[in-house]
């Protein structure tokens, strides 16, 4: 069957390396979000149905397992943005430093 595509096409095994060298972070993080924001409706909508009607038990535990499923990607998925979040956090910090040190040879050399 082979590795699923995301959505920027590239196969999710190879998705990580591939998608920084193609993405800023800030793109990735707003991706992010958006997934994780809909798999938590979808996670609502699933709760719903399962406590919602009376369900066989088939059906009960096909939407359990969908469930568990969605709360692991949910899982998995604010992981990633802690990571990104983190990432753009010492982006940052290397921008305002190299402001900065470039701000301080333009003074010198001013002077």
């Amino acid at each position: 069957m082979g590795a699923s595509n995301n959505d920027w096409g590239i196969p999710a095994i190879n998705m990580t390396k591939k998608k920084r060298e193609n993405l800023g972070v800030a793109l990735e993080i707003d991706g992010l979000e958006e997934k994780l924001s809909q798999c938590r409706r979808d996670l609502e909508a699933v709760s719903s149905r399962l406590y919602g009607a009376e369900l066989s038990p088939e059906a009960r535990r096909s939407l359990e397992k969908e469930k568990n499923s969605l709360m692991n990607k949910a899982s998995s998925y604010e992981k990633e943005l802690k990571l990104l979040r983190r990432e753009n956090q010492k982006n940052m910090a290397l921008s305002v430093a190299i402001f900065i040190l470039l701000s301080l040879l333009y003074a010198c050399w001013a002077l």
